[in-house]
């Protein structure tokens, strides 16, 4: 095993040489994307379409093709998943991996080519092991099982032709090499089952024993599965279980509300944690610094890049950004090429650069995402600043949590409502929604502004959930799984009128 870990990371580390490529040429290794991506599509539907055999340049891609959402690729889309070919991608596409998303209740079917597969996803788990050798020259993690949460796979049959859906997780382990068998576990028919009450207990019970020097998943999920293994083992932290556990591969959410539960169930001094930007449509980023919150944007996964001005969103003709033309600490919303046939696509995401040159970010939240009833434009990263200093200033830990306007009425003002599960409550919730209150103040002047003397905001309504009222939700509305997600921020209160509702019975 020693042999075996010490030749496995010296190969993993082989990679950082092209990293450093990208990082150091990121305008040249982008532009030659964009051609190759017009290039390998032009006999497709699409690509005759758009005209991209005269497309040689990006103005002429973005004057040729229009920024694209769910809704306007959803017809090509859903004829490839009845089976026709060549119509957004030029190699077959036979996986579909499915999203809620977090803005409506329909499912969404993300096409996966074998391209996006072996180019994007898996190079993306490749590279988050090759940084952490690299940041960890000590590593030991070729030496036991890494434990990767996944979802489930369903068959579709249109005819005589068959596809897959699911989990964007299921589909990358269940096409995975033999040889990596051997470094995860539970096994495939543990790991793709569909019932996430028997998955977790089955998880749970199938690797307390092992020898587990990795995590990766959501965070939410990942710590349903720990205190499990507690209970079957009885043993008082993490530490305990797996003794040589190193590292935990983790993203989808922010993981700041959660660090201080984690870091108080692990119980390991030398834990460490590497964030992953790893969305159904494709592995954007992953940390490559220590102690460092920002991820490198990773730029040779058979992706194109362009950036919108959140300012453009709402705008007939919305003008996007490259690389080059970026700014510091501006809000873009995230529209991509792939290898799997979107096309200028706006995935709903936000970020914002901390690094330019080499291009480093931070998730700051969804283009629909955001609390803006009152003209106080509260976006998800103002909401979990704000709620990490109200934890940190009360000791409080949060597992979840989601918030929505409190709409005038007659004569009483606007509020916000914030439903939080606690982990670790704090000992006076009026003190924790001052304190949130204040932060969100020092964060965002427009909410500042809004609060002055309570003239349009009152204080925070803060609503302490009993623990596992989010999970009863998710099941609600079948959404159990590591794909699916509660919604942070909503500028209406469906979402919040539905969990009071579902306490009251």
């Amino acid at each position: 095993m020693p042999i075996l870990n010490s030749i496995a990371s010296w190969w993993m580390k082989k990679r950082m040489h092209q990293i450093d490529l990208f990082m150091k040429y990121p305008d040249d290794v982008q532009h030659e994307w964009l051609l190759k991506l017009v290039s390998s599509a032009k006999d497709t539907e699409w690509g005759k379409k758009y005209d991209y055999k005269n497309i040689f340049n990006l103005e002429q891609f973005k004057n040729n093709v229009p920024i694209q959402h769910y809704e306007t690729l959803k017809p090509f889309i859903d004829r490839i998943r009845r089976g026709e070919q060549n119509i957004l991608w030029n190699t077959e596409i036979k996986w579909f991996a499915k999203s809620s998303g977090t803005t409506n209740d329909k499912s969404k079917f993300i096409p996966v080519s074998e391209e996006s597969l072996n180019d994007c996803h898996y190079n993306g788990g490749r590279d988050m092991i090759s940084i952490h050798c690299s940041l960890h020259p000590e590593t030991q993690l070729f030496t036991g099982k890494n434990l990767a949460l996944a979802g489930s796979l369903v068959t579709d049959h249109f005819g005589d032709y068959e596809s897959q859906n699911g989990d964007l997780s299921a589909i990358v382990i269940n096409n995975l090499p033999v040889w990596a068998e051997f470094f995860r576990a539970p096994d495939l028919s543990i790991a793709l089952l569909e019932k996430w009450d028997e998955k977790l207990e089955k998880i749970a019970r199938a690797t307390m024993n092992e020898n587990m020097v990795s995590l990766a998943g959501v965070p939410s999920w990942m710590m349903l599965i720990m205190k499990r293994v507690l209970e079957e083992t009885g043993k008082g932290s993490i530490a305990e279980v797996w003794p040589n556990l190193e590292v935990y591969f983790h993203g989808g959410v922010n993981f700041n509300p959660y660090r201080e539960q984690f870091k108080s169930i692990f119980n390991k001094t030398d834990m460490n944690y590497l964030e992953l930007y790893n969305a159904t449509e494709g592995f954007f980023g992953i940390q490559d610094q220590r102690n460092s919150e920002e991820l490198l944007l990773m730029l040779d996964y058979g992706i194109y890049y362009e950036f919108l001005p959140v300012g453009e969103l709402e705008k007939e003709s919305p003008k996007t950004l490259s690389l080059d033309e970026v700014e510091l600490n501006t809000n873009y919303a995230l529209v991509i090429s792939t290898n799997a046939g979107l096309w200028r696509y706006m995935i709903g995401d936000t970020i914002q650069f901390t690094s330019l040159y080499p291009f480093r970010f931070k998730i700051t939240g969804r283009t629909k995402h955001f609390m803006n009833a009152f003209g106080e434009e509260i976006i998800v990263d103002n909401a979990d600043r704000a709620l990490a200093i109200a934890c940190e200033k009360t000791g409080a830990r949060i597992t979840e949590y989601t918030a929505a306007p409190i709409y005038m009425n007659g004569n009483e003002n606007g509020a916000h409502e914030w439903l939080i599960e606690f982990d670790l409550p704090p000992s006076s919730i009026s003190y924790f929604s001052e304190v949130l209150d204040n932060a969100l103040k020092s964060i965002n002047s427009d909410y500042e502004a809004k609060r002055y003397l309570n003239l349009a905001l009152k204080q925070p309504v803060v609503q302490i959930l009993p623990s596992g009222t989010f999970y009863k939700w998710l099941a609600s509305k079948n959404k159990i799984g590591g794909q699916h997600k509660v919604p942070r921020l909503s500028n209406d209160r469906k979402y919040v009128e539905e969990i009071l509702s579902l306490m009251k019975h």
